[in-house]
């Protein structure tokens, strides 16, 4: 018997909620990697100020309404079964919002103007879906007919009879979801943790680290347990055991691999030395009604999309069109790929990004730029689109 509970021992799975607050069922299928979840859960403050005679604080009734957050920092990996979701997309969908949209792939038949594609099919695809084709991934600019797109920015390697590979995009919606995380430790009796309802309020994409990772951060309806759990939390009628372990792929996608397109026509920039990506939510749940001790459901606030990036200023004209952006405040297409083969690809596109004028950093031997939280912008629910191919 141990004397300390490893923080090692620890898995935690995720499931997309039907309905808010009601926890999802998960399966071995349903486990991500984890670096760190943090969540907490404190009593809303509140004081008595009746007069008992006394200056001894005399207690607070049991059912007082709770707040719930949570941060959970996880890496990239490989999506296997490329007819479902990837084991993130459930936070993904919550975040963004829309139903994820899945291509199945298709044949080259034709390039025009480097970024014209026709298919030799039917396409099926609609405007900001991504598409794969020899370990690189880009987006759907516009859709000409039924077998012909126009991408965000050209293929390396494509040609007549290239195969195009499945992905699966995520859009973003009026409305948001929420997902169901669980907290399993060893051993199995120790105490394990539910998150239900929880509501993606910020998103991050960290590139060029270590490794390529992911944060999601926001408020869950309640935090069960199961020591305290009673029947009826989160829908639930016994506290969920641990689903059976399937085989898990430990394979992440090393930080430095990638691709960076950006520019009102898209250029690849190779002096990227670091970026985030950020969409807030700026979310409000619920929970002030009359009736209930939490939140009934979540809505939306303004989303706020930006890109926070450093690079190495060259002397060429696509780094001072990057400048003269900015300056001008004129919308750029952004572009980011994590990753470099099939399986192992995460993309982000930013169709109208407004740069900020950056900041010059001489501090070391190459003169740098800096630019800080540069927003999207677009008409309705079309400013930030990803993709897993």
């Amino acid at each position: 018997m141990s004397c300390y509970i490893s923080s090692n021992n620890n898995r935690v799975y995720v499931a997309l909620e039907s309905t808010y607050g009601g926890a999802a069922a998960v399966t071995g299928q349903n486990r991500i990697p984890l670096l760190k979840l943090g969540a907490k859960q404190v009593l809303e403050t509140t004081q008595r100020k009746d007069k008992t005679g006394t200056r001894t604080f005399v207690g607070l009734p049991n059912r007082i309404r709770k707040k719930t957050t949570f941060q959970l920092s996880t890496l990239m990996t490989e999506w296997i079964n490329q007819s479902a979701a990837p084991s993130h997309g459930p936070l993904f969908q919550a975040a963004m919002g829309a139903a994820p949209l899945l291509f199945t792939g298709g044949t080259v038949a034709a390039i025009t103007n480097l970024t014209q594609i026709q298919f030799g099919a039917a396409h099926g695809l609609t405007a900001g879906q991504g598409i794969m084709c020899g370990g690189e991934l880009r987006f759907v600019a516009g859709v000409l007919n039924t077998t012909t797109v126009v991408v965000n920015a050209p293929f390396a390697n494509a040609g007549v009879g290239s195969a195009v590979g499945p992905t699966m995009t995520y859009k973003l919606s009026t409305g948001v979801g929420s997902a169901t995380i669980y907290d399993y430790w060893d051993p199995n009796t120790v105490v394990q943790r539910v998150l239900n309802g929880a509501a993606i309020d910020v998103l991050k994409v960290k590139v060029n680290g270590d490794f390529q990772e992911f944060e999601f951060s926001g408020q869950s309806q309640d935090l069960l347990d199961s020591v305290s759990f009673t029947s009826g939390q989160g829908g639930l009628t016994q506290f969920p055991v641990e689903p059976t372990l399937a085989g898990f792929d430990y394979t992440v996608v090393p930080g430095h691999l990638g691709e960076v397109w950006m520019g009102t026509t898209q250029a690849q920039f190779l002096t990227l030395t670091a970026a985030e990506l950020t969409l807030e939510n700026n979310l409000e749940l619920r929970v002030k009604e009359f009736g209930s001790d939490f939140a009934r459901c979540i809505a939306g606030g303004q989303r706020n999309v930006n890109l926070a990036f450093t690079l190495f200023e060259q002397d060429d004209a696509q780094t001072r069109l990057l400048y003269q952006a900015a300056r001008q405040r004129s919308p750029i297409g952004v572009m980011l790929q994590l990753g470099a083969q099939a399986g192992q690809l995460f993309g982000a596109y930013m169709p109208a990004m407004v740069p900020e004028v950056p900041e010059f950093d001489d501090g070391e031997t190459r003169l740098e730029w800096k630019f800080q939280s540069s927003r999207g912008q677009g008409t309705a629910d079309d400013e930030l689109y990803v993709a897993f191919g």
